[in-house]
């Protein structure tokens, strides 16, 4: 049964949420009170242009046939985006846009409410939310981003808002594009960034209407003098700065001023009879859609809860528990576009057709896949740039890594499997492990960290190269690898687990001391992992270090001896060498504690000696931790001194993980979570890396790769799942070329097998 304890209902704020809300739940019961406060005249408004997608539009068709069609006879539709980058505009096609005067929804809405008998309260206050809670049975407050509801009962709903570097000023121009535009301007204070599209469409006597959002970095804001400039001379600064794209046209204000994105959330989204929505629960970047869109869709989740759910406390749940996973999901998107356009200047550098391609799919809601469904044409020219031979996905292009040509760009990321035995030496489980994958057509197989001493283990199940037995148990497994799947390269990864040692297996009780035979751990400064629970390391000093080095080196001589293809020096989540990286690991006073340098100091010495005694024509890679996820971490700016540093002296690539570091880590999961790291690394150093982190599909594996934000990606999980996954995403994607053939024994299953019969007889006729 539906609820029927919502009767009275206030709305604060008369937004295109909070309209559509109004209208919707009187439409489905005209015997509600419904009464809507807004402070502002009707004519007033803020922004100029609104964009709505078709899934909105649907549900709004659905909902509200008479508001369905009055924005169609509106919108201005278009479906190609134009991204003009030093004097070339590339252009894509297939997005489909439809968009209106922000006025003009807001009197289609005006009109809605007041035809249905919602009252509307122009030029006037809401009462505080207690008073109007008191004498109404719901309260919705989609007062904005500002929003007053929130504030004043702040300890229940526990907002955070994030302000964010870039400064932006929405303006309008007095004709329509013909396309959503994005144009950069790199001028002598720096970049600057248009955004562009028609919300008017032209006709007789009148040329149209577009949204022009000028979006730069604060340093380049105050550099450019546009701190000190008032509304109409911003304007007139930014029509001379895109003068090209606008024709020497103006550009006009409405209100408009600078400001930062402010990224809202809640823990909770209702508090007794009150309840947030649109922008006062949850913003998402302007780059990614409008927060109309996003307010809209709480409208249609809130006025359906209420309907089907039997009282007022399960439906504002239901609403909160339908919409959080959707917003949360949209809030990443636009958090990876808004870093996008915070980092553009260090995308400058690549090529125009790249560029185009690396802005398209910067949310990661836009893939390679996408784009080439959309329009062939364009992804294919970005797949010839970049290098792909004829009919091959950008993931099966070589690489080559000094000596080392890699047939694809594919990596089974290092995994410890904790399963040698007491004496550290691999057996018929990794060469199985391994061995498998290897046959599943990764260009490179990582070992998991292979530890250089007995005092090295994280486990007692951790694999050595510290003794000739454990070093001829790995050359037959090279052997295996490089005899039965020929063209698959196999790399060990070497480390030592610093103040992380001496614990249980990870399905036993993960970082937790031994019961019994704990061996005592060393770390860069004498602070626990875990305060109470892990033993407190010994400081290196100078002999220790010496001793730490000298097994590196030893086990990298080994290592050169069993065959394997490439190395990869552990220095990230915490281990030995990462814990003279992090500031929060390394208090040390002397010469390798302090600044950057100097905690770079010893893991460049162990780096140096192991490059000498490694192959000079084999290829040596880095494994850094470019944040520690914790406040007095890791800086963007430590993780780029880090790299550069290792780049300097020798490192082919850096393998950009993170965290893992200290046990109090914050992380920001999500999908492909880690990519931004080695995306800033490679393109602000210029330095190949491997991209780590929630890396789950062959689509985002071929976006990342041909947005120029990553050389080779490393899947961990995905590999654990399926140990053919770069065969499976050769034959999905219908390739069959030398960057993935199949194991002459395994070609059969190249074809995946029917699950069923599919060829019953369909329908001849259909009685009515």
């Amino acid at each position: 049964m539906p609820s029927r304890d919502t009767e009275r209902i206030a709305v604060v704020g008369g937004g295109p949420g909070g309209l559509y809300a109004a209208a919707l739940l009187k439409r489905l019961r005209p015997g509600r009170e419904i009464t809507v406060w807004e402070r502002n005249a009707p004519e007033d408004t803020f922004g100029f242009g609104v964009v709505l997608s078709d899934e909105t539009l649907g549900g709004i068709e659905h909902a509200d046939p008479v508001v369905y069609a009055a924005l169609s006879d509106a919108f201005v539709r278009w479906d190609t985006i134009d991204v003009v980058h030093r004097g070339t505009t590339q252009t894509s096609g297939g997005h489909g846009f439809a968009a209106l005067e922000r006025r003009t929804l807001l009197r289609i809405l005006h009109e809605r409410c007041a035809s249905l008998g919602v009252r509307l309260r122009f030029r006037t206050e809401a009462p505080p939310t207690a008073e109007l809670a008191a004498g109404h049975d719901l309260v919705v407050a989609a007062d904005g981003v500002h929003s007053a509801t929130r504030e004043a009962h702040a300890r229940h709903f526990r907002p955070t808002v994030t302000h964010h570097r870039n400064r932006y000023i929405w303006l309008a121009a007095d004709f329509a594009f013909d396309s959503f535009r994005f144009e950069i301007a790199e001028t002598r204070h720096g970049v600057m960034q248009l955004h562009a599209y028609p919300f008017a469409r032209p006709s007789s006597g009148n040329p149209g209407a577009s949204t022009v959002i000028v979006e730069m970095r604060d340093e380049v804001w105050r550099s450019a003098g546009l701190d000190t400039c008032g509304t109409a001379e911003s304007a007139e600064r930014c029509a001379e700065v895109f003068a090209g794209a606008l024709g020497g046209r103006p550009l006009r204000s409405n209100k408009s001023s600078w400001l930062t994105f402010a990224t809202v959330t809640n823990q909770h989204w209702s508090h007794g009879r009150t309840v947030l929505l649109g922008d006062a629960a949850h913003t998402a970047h302007f780059s990614i859609g409008s927060g109309t869109k996003l307010a809209v869709e709480d409208a249609l989740a809130l006025a359906a809860c209420l309907e089907e759910q039997p009282g007022l406390s399960a439906a504002l749940a239901a609403y909160e528990a339908e919409r959080r996973p959707v917003v949360l999901s949209t809030q990443r998107a636009a958090a990876a576009s808004l870093r996008w356009f915070e980092e553009l200047p260090q995308y400058a550098h690549q090529p125009p057709r790249r560029f185009a391609f690396n802005l398209l799919t910067r949310s990661r809601r836009v893939t390679h896949d996408n784009l080439r469904l959309r329009d062939p044409g364009f992804t294919g020219a970005v797949e010839e740039e970049f290098g792909c031979p004829p009919g091959t996905p950008p993931m099966f292009t070589p690489l080559r890594l000094r000596g080392l040509e890699l047939r694809n760009r594919i990596v089974v990321s290092p995994m410890d499997m904790y399963s040698a035995d007491a004496d550290g030496v691999p057996g018929d489980f990794h060469l199985v492990h391994l061995g498998a994958r290897a046959l599943g057509g990764a260009g490179l197989v990582m070992t998991e960290m292979v530890c250089v001493s007995p005092e090295g283990r994280i486990t007692p199940g951790c694999t050595g190269l510290w003794t000739d037995e454990q070093a001829d148990a790995w050359t037959r497994i090279t052997r295996f690898v490089h005899d039965t799947a020929p063209g698959t390269a196999i790399g060990v990864q070497l480390g030592h687990s610093g103040r992380k040692g001496s614990t249980r297996r990870m399905w036993e009780g993960i970082d937790e001391p031994l019961e019994d035979g704990n061996w005592p751990v060393v770390a860069a400064s004498p602070l626990p992992y875990a305060h109470g629970v892990s033993q407190i390391p010994q400081a290196l000093d100078r002999d220790g270090m010496d001793a730490v080095r000298d097994r590196f080196t030893e086990a990298a001589r080994r290592a050169a001896r069993c065959g394997f293809d490439l190395l990869e020096l552990h220095c990230a989540h915490g281990y030995l060498l990462s814990g003279f990286l992090s500031p929060l690991t390394n208090r040390r006073t002397d010469a390798y504690g302090g600044s950057v340098e100097n905690r770079l100091r010893f893991p460049l010495e162990v780096f140096d000696a192991v490059r000498a005694a490694w192959p000079r024509e084999r290829p040596m890679t880095v494994r850094i931790s470019a944040t520690d996820w914790s406040h007095g971490g890791t800086s963007d700016e430590d993780a780029l001194a880090v790299a550069r540093a290792f780049a300097a002296h020798g490192a082919d690539a850096i393998d950009v993980s993170t965290g893992q570091v200290v046990p109090e880590e914050r992380p920001e999961y999500g999908r492909s979570y880690q990519t931004p790291y080695a995306d800033r690394i490679r393109n602000v150093l210029g330095v190949p890396v491997i991209a780590v982190g929630a890396i789950s599909s062959w689509d985002d594996v071929n976006s990342l790769l041909l947005a120029g934000r990553a050389d080779l990606c490393a899947l961990a999980r995905s590999h654990l799942h399926d140990p053919h996954w770069t065969l499976h995403a050769a034959a999905a994607q219908g390739y069959a070329g030398p960057g993935a053939p199949w194991p002459l024994p395994y070609r059969a299953g190249s074809r995946p097998p029917p699950t069923g019969r599919t060829d019953a007889p369909k329908p001849r006729l259909t009685l009515d």
